[in-house]
């Protein structure tokens, strides 16, 4: 098959009429930056509403200390554990490794990045995180940034990771990875994509119009969504919604609920997930218009396009 060959849009596997919150799986979110220049927790917040939004039956917000009582006000849904900090709100590396691991026990799938700023520590946390193999991980924003600047970073995968870059986080993997590619021209960004995922050994979904998602052997693109979805927080809704499929569909969770079952692969369901993401975005733009649109209404309407791509 030819690697610039696209693949259908993934359809959307039932949801499981008997489960629990148990059975769609818990994504654990870690994010925010609670230190100068920039405070920050939105964006761990919005990927946590994306995953719950798309169907995750849990969302457990691992946050510094001096946001905690903020993300629970924010998302009275989602557990919240507090990382430690130092007197200037830094993360302290160790004790933060010690608090995600204990919430890792209760995980299915990690979320990392979303306005985590790029601290010394959070670098560590995300390296750590990747290299662990404990859940799944979904790389998205800061935590790409930081992987892009440990040296030989790739050596450092480990099982499932989804890379979430929108163009300039793109360009720095492929910096880091002495990779001559183009990753903002909709001509090239196909084969860019596949080339940051196969070199990474990765599932990658390169954002923006037109979003390429590939595994390195198939590769999907999206040719729904809107001028709507380019807003702030954007990106990290999506990365809970990928999160969320991966905690509902992919192979652990199908083995549990059917043995039998077919199980997607990573890639498929991160390609899902921008559909879904897509879908959501054309549903704002047609009540709405195409600008204006904050990245919270895009993760509310993710329900909506589920019911769609179901035939409800």
């Amino acid at each position: 098959m030819n690697a610039l060959e696209f693949q259908p849009a993934p359809s959307l596997p039932p949801r499981a009429q008997g489960g629990h919150k148990g059975t769609f799986g818990s994504v654990l979110v870690v994010g925010g930056c609670a230190h100068a220049p920039r405070r920050m927790l939105g964006g761990a917040m919005l990927a946590a509403r994306g995953a719950l939004r798309a169907g995750a039956g849990r969302v457990i917000v691992a946050v510094p200390d001096p946001l905690a009582g903020d993300a629970l006000t924010i998302l009275p849904e989602a557990t919240v554990v507090a990382l430690p900090t130092d007197a200037a709100g830094e993360l302290i590396a160790s004790g933060s490794a010690e608090a995600i691991d204990a919430a890792l026990a209760e995980a299915t799938v990690v979320v990392v990045g979303p306005a985590l700023g790029r601290s010394a520590a959070a670098g560590q946390v995300v390296m750590r995180l990747i290299a662990m193999d404990a859940a799944p991980v979904v790389v998205d924003a800061d935590a790409i940034r930081l992987f892009a600047e440990h040296v030989d970073a790739a050596r450092d995968l480990r099982g499932t990771v989804v890379f979430t870059p929108h163009p300039g986080e793109a360009r720095a993997l492929a910096d880091a990875l002495s990779l001559d590619v183009d990753c903002t021209e909709r001509a090239t960004r196909p084969a860019a994509a596949i080339t940051l995922a196969q070199r990474l050994g990765a599932v990658v979904a390169l954002k923006g119009a037109g979003t390429v998602t590939s595994d390195g052997l198939r590769t999907w693109r999206c040719d729904r969504g809107n001028a709507a979805l380019a807003t702030g927080g954007s990106g990290d809704v999506l990365s809970g919604i990928v999160a969320a499929m991966l905690a509902q569909f992919g192979g652990a969770a199908v083995a549990s609920a059917d043995p039998r079952a077919e199980r997607p692969g990573a890639g498929a369901l991160a390609a899902l997930a921008v559909e879904i993401h897509a879908r959501a975005g054309d549903l704002w733009r047609d009540a709405h218009g195409d600008a204006g649109a904050l990245a919270h209404e895009i993760a509310d309407l993710a329900p909506d396009a589920m019911r769609a791509m179901r035939g409800g």
